[in-house]
């Protein structure tokens, strides 16, 4: 199957400015677009259900307002529409390729969120202590194919065994300071060979890494973060990080899957 870009929309200002993110995506990754709406109407007394045939207009005019909206900005970039009846989630899952190119992740779209002109900076999350090679590439690979700076953020925090301790050395902090942004240099350093014509920046804060992430989604264009896979019967599982920077960050976020 052709590798695309699925985005979907039902005629809300956020899911309008998601299908402007996705078709620049397409248009950067050289792949079609697919629009999709799903109509997952609830059934209760209260909310008699929408019929079909409202429920088609409903879906035309979303994907309609949604097609017009991008078609000018990318018209060299294949565009389909389609509409299902079931819920997002699985509307958009079911129109991916069985074995994508990239990496499993996802979008997650603001209001206030506009498609920039050019491309700004993107801000990634890095977990020095966990393997980090799925979301670094991600980033990398977008702030190259953006020919944007990237930079990477890490939060720490003291170890536990400092709260007990009576009189606590500033020096001791700084030292530390020192040793994780080392650390996080060193992370780094194969992925600034690989892509050298990216501009990268990193810094380690004391401190929560969400807030960090959060503070810096400010001037990004896009944050990445991590989520680790785990088989669940209740599904995906979000760390508190990333749950963090997808409900207060100031910009769209990537969140890529590893292991």
């Amino acid at each position: 199957m052709k590798h695309h870009v699925t985005v979907g929309v039902d005629g809300s200002p956020e899911s309008m400015a998601a299908a402007r993110w996705e078709a620049r995506e397409a248009a950067l990754r050289r792949v079609s677009l697919r629009l999709v709406h799903a109509v997952d109407w609830p059934i209760s007394p209260a909310i008699p259900r929408l019929g079909d045939e409202a429920a088609d207009r409903w879906a035309d005019e979303a994907l309609t307002d949604a097609l017009v909206d991008v078609r000018p900005r990318h018209p060299d970039v294949e565009i389909t529409t389609g509409s299902a009846s079931s819920s997002a989630r699985w509307a958009c899952r079911r129109s991916q390729p069985p074995r994508p190119r990239w990496p499993s992740y996802g979008y997650r779209m603001k209001r206030r969120t506009r498609s920039p002109p050019g491309f700004g900076e993107i801000v990634v999350g890095v977990d020095i202590h966990e393997a980090a090679d799925k979301v670094l590439a991600f980033a990398f690979e977008e702030a190259s194919r953006r020919d944007c700076a990237l930079r990477a953020v890490h939060g720490w925090k003291l170890p536990s065994a400092y709260e007990y301790v009576p009189f606590f050395d500033p020096d001791n902090e700084r030292d530390i300071g020192r040793s994780v942004t080392q650390m996080l240099n060193e992370t780094l350093l194969p992925w600034r060979s690989k892509f050298p014509s990216v501009r990268v920046t990193h810094n380690a804060f004391m401190g929560p890494a969400g807030q960090q992430l959060v503070q810096a989604s400010a001037g990004a264009d896009l944050v990445v973060v991590g989520r680790q896979l785990r088989r669940s019967p209740l599904g995906a599982h979000l760390g508190p990080v990333a749950h963090a920077v997808l409900h207060h960050a100031a910009a769209p976020v990537a969140v890529v899957a590893h292991d």
